[in-house]
């Protein structure tokens, strides 16, 4: 075994020294359009969109004449238009309509703010593409110098949905997490944990029970899956085999692989269950496909996946493109990867290889290095307060929350915040799940400066209409029985940011039946 982990990280080592110069981010992505139109040519979405049109410019015009022409000729869509219009026949079993062939599964998605279950189709073409875009992120290890050669020989333990697919009507549906496990290519079983058989549990709580009962027969090198659960897993692990860290059950865990929100509002309370340091390495694994990985070591961001089945268009997140409520506006401004800017903020357009066109994704991204393709996820489209001009980013909220954390010590596992009215004017009220005692009146205090500091606009408005800000401090596991309560455990499910519309009287009215039970 010892054999077998010094050729894999040789070979990593070789295929990272041996790489091909990359094309230009432009060239790449006219290439992936090239392809995408070509194999959606005949579907009825490329026949009715004149996609031979669009190939013949992609292939033959000048470098931005088929881009002029995508833009004219394809409108924008969000995901009900695009469900209605296409996926929903997709669904019904039809064949060849956004994409060539049947489509077999389809991932389920609520994202954080929509009560009802979304269908992704998942074609063939897109799990090859997540496979692919898996193996090189594993070849990037190979850049990871503090890294021994044992790494390779270690349990990979991915902590997502259940393999036992649900089966209507001709496909499957269930968590995409759950699609990719059931998929894992042969060679890659002897160190999958937590192997098949718990991996079909649909039970998260049970699923959580069983990983417990069998960690200590593991030898886990490499983790994988949401901060929350992982976290809580951890917890769990420590608990019932009465250690210290996790690493008194996994000496040998090294990596941790992380996505869906950002780690940092998380860090403080992950760290102290571990006995000496790990590495971080970020993914953007949507239900749409494979995004972003982080490539090397102390990387800024993650770096777009501009050359496997995805074409990305990016729209400035600003006042003349959204609304104050996140909705699009008719004709926006798009963009293709060589004319954005750093420091910019984006919403994501997505055409893929399962058949989504010019598809809303619903975040928000700014780039870090455009050199690199590198970007860093600042939040969801719908997911930010602007009440009255602050303009408050979740990216700000977990800045704050990190800092805060910091210098209180304290581990902050969930928050959320509402956007309230204030007598005439205008409030925000945070919810902050930490099983640490804090006094709710310093901790909003700190967050406020914070939030000044971190952002000029809401320093602006707290002079003038946004008049209040309110923290009620509550039990972690209250955030977790919410979701519970909505169906919503594990996975790639996670907490809502910010609360709008129905889901602040949702949420009020859960607290408030909580605290009858006491």
């Amino acid at each position: 075994m010892a054999l077998l982990g010094s050729m894999l990280k040789n070979g990593i080592r070789l295929t990272n020294a041996v790489r091909l110069r990359k094309m230009t981010p432009l060239k790449q992505q006219r290439k992936a359009f090239r392809k995408l139109v070509s194999k959606a040519r005949f579907t009825e979405f490329g026949t009715t969109y004149h996609f031979e049109e669009l190939l013949s410019s992609a292939e033959f015009g000048s470098p931005k004449e088929f881009y002029e022409k995508y833009k004219r000729l394809v409108p924008i869509h969000d995901y009900n238009s695009m469900f209605e219009g296409w996926w929903k026949r997709s669904l019904d079993g039809e064949k060849s309509i956004a994409w060539p062939g049947r489509v077999k599964y389809f991932a389920l998605s609520s994202g954080t703010s929509e009560a009802a279950s979304k269908y992704i189709p998942v074609t063939k073409s897109m799990s090859k593409a997540i496979q692919r875009s898996s193996i090189r992120q594993i070849l990037t290890l190979g850049r990871y110098q503090n890294l021994p050669s044992t790494l390779y020989e270690k349990g990979y333990l991915m902590l997502g949905g259940s393999t036992n697919l649900n089966v209507r009507e001709g496909h499957y549906e269930g968590d995409l997490s759950g699609i990719t496990a059931s998929q894992i290519p042969f060679w890659f079983q002897r160190f999958y944990k937590p192997g098949r058989e718990i991996a079909q549990e649909r039970d998260w709580a049970h699923k959580l029970d069983e990983i417990t009962e069998q960690a200590g027969n593991w030898d886990i090198g490499y983790v994988v899956g949401v901060p929350a659960w992982i976290q809580l897993l951890m917890e769990k692990i420590i608990a019932r085999y009465n250690v210290k860290t996790i690493h008194d059950v996994w000496p040998n865990l090294m990596v941790f692989c992380h996505g869906g929100v950002s780690f940092e509002p998380y860090r403080q309370g992950f760290e102290k269950l571990l006995a000496h340091p790990i590495t971080y390495i970020e993914t953007y694994l949507a239900s749409e496909g494979f995004i972003a990985y982080q490539t090397h070591p102390n990387a800024e961001g993650m770096q777009l996946v501009l050359n496997n089945g995805l074409f990305f268009e990016f729209i400035p997140f600003n006042e003349q493109n959204f609304t104050a409520d996140g909705e699009l506006v008719a004709k926006p401004e798009t963009l293709m990867i060589d004319e954005v800017e750093e420091g910019k903020e984006y919403a994501l357009l997505i055409s893929t290889c399962s058949g989504a066109w010019r598809y809303l994704i619903g975040d928000t991204i700014r780039f870090v290095s455009t050199k690199r393709s590198e970007i860093v996820i600042t939040g969801r489209t719908k997911h930010f307060l602007s009440l009255c001009g602050e303009h408050l980013s979740v990216d700000n909220m977990n800045k704050a929350i990190e800092l805060v954390s910091q210098e209180l010590g304290i581990s902050v596992r969930e928050f959320t915040v509402a956007g309230v009215t204030h007598d005439t004017l205008f409030a925000h009220h945070w919810y902050v799940g930490t099983d640490d005692a804090v006094d709710a009146s310093d901790l909003r205090d700190r967050i406020d400066a914070r939030l000044k500091a971190l952002n000029d606009d809401y320093a602006v408005e707290r002079e003038h209409a946004l008049k209040e800000i309110t923290v009620t401090v509550l039990p972690a596991k209250t955030f977790y029985d919410w979701m519970a309560s909505r169906g919503k455990m594990g996975g790639q499910n996670k907490f809502p940011r910010v609360l709008k519309k129905n889901l602040i009287g949702e949420w009020e009215n859960f607290l408030t039946s909580e605290k009858a039970k006491e």
